[in-house]
């Protein structure tokens, strides 16, 4: 395989929240007013990413996989995945509040949809004055009160509210009922699963005067009813590794980039970045590739020595 980092041509998604955040902050060429989502780096069936550049551009991220698992994926998640790359990678724009939803475990997800569950991070890198999230319950509560909430149209009334602001990190394990607030950029790690039960969506209606479909049934044993702390703190040491989220699905680390920096891993998984600031360079063997804010590569766990140069803010992501 002929090693270099590789990036993607971004998957856009028309959202009834979205709006034009992803082409003014990150430069994607949107297709709508309305584009909630760029799928960055994607093995979800349907909307499997496809190298941009270099010798490998215009190839399936599957196709590659298949070609190369072991090169690109690293030998400890080859022997655990095979072939599936298990991660997904997105941008999302909040321009209105999303849906408040909850994602089924492994478990559930495999016996109902043959996929894996929906464990996720969120990277605030954006948010407006007054923004917010809702994630978990203020108190421990039961099916009974969630449903008699719902029901009468007043679920938020025992829903976690949390002000937001850029930096904020955010980990939900399966379970967590949560919703993205209005006026936020969000940097999303995630399981490959595209699994989401939609339980409340504000009673709002589409062009057409249809509202989306809900899963209140589906998300009453997926539900996760105990009060949960998603938030997570961080250091921020230059040119290194500041471990933001360590779960068995992967570990995310803040890495702020001033000069430069030699990286060196052993293999075992590829390496994941997304710049959320800045712009900078990856450097191998003195060939030079040059990234900025919005950019996500998937650096294949063969390349293993590496130098990254200039003034960025990256988020770094393995499995370990």
């Amino acid at each position: 395989m002929e090693l270099y980092p590789l990036i993607f041509e971004p998957i856009l998604k028309d959202r009834i929240w979205g709006g034009t955040k992803l082409q003014s902050d990150l430069g994607k060429n949107i297709p709508t007013q309305t584009t909630g989502e760029s799928w960055e780096l994607s093995a979800v069936p349907g909307d499997v990413s496809v190298v941009s550049e270099g010798v490998y551009e215009n190839k399936p991220l599957s196709e590659l996989l298949e070609q190369f698992p072991q090169e690109i994926l690293g030998q400890k998640v080859h022997e655990q995945f095979g072939t599936q790359f298990p991660l997904l990678f997105k941008f999302l724009d909040a321009r209105d509040d999303l849906s408040i939803q909850v994602h089924p475990n492994d478990e559930l997800a495999k016996q109902r949809h043959n996929s894996f569950g929906k464990t996720e991070m969120w990277y605030v890198m954006q948010a407006d004055e007054g923004a917010r999230i809702i994630v978990g319950f203020k108190q421990k509560s039961s099916p009974e009160e969630y449903v008699e909430h719902l029901n009468n149209k007043n679920l938020i009334e025992i829903l976690n509210e949390v002000k937001v602001k850029k930096g904020d990190v955010f980990f939900l394990e399966t379970g967590t009922i949560h919703a993205i607030g209005a006026g936020i950029v969000i940097a999303e790690i995630q399981q490959t699963s595209d699994i989401t039960y939609r339980i409340y969506d504000w009673d709002r209606v589409d062009v057409q005067g249809k509202s989306r479909e809900l899963h209140v049934e589906q998300a009453l044993d997926a539900m996760n009813y105990d009060t949960t702390d998603t938030q997570k703190h961080y250091t921020k040491t230059e040119n290194s590794t500041n471990v933001m989220v360590n779960c068995p699905y992967f570990t995310t680390s803040y890495f702020p980039l001033k000069g430069e920096a030699n990286v060196n891993k052993n293999g075992s998984s590829f390496t994941v970045y997304i710049c959320t600031e800045g712009e900078y360079t990856f450097e191998d063997n003195g060939k030079s590739y040059s990234f900025k804010k919005g950019d996500t590569i998937l650096v294949p766990a063969a390349l293993k020595d590496f130098s990254l140069k200039g003034e960025a803010t990256l988020l770094e992501i393995c499995i370990s």
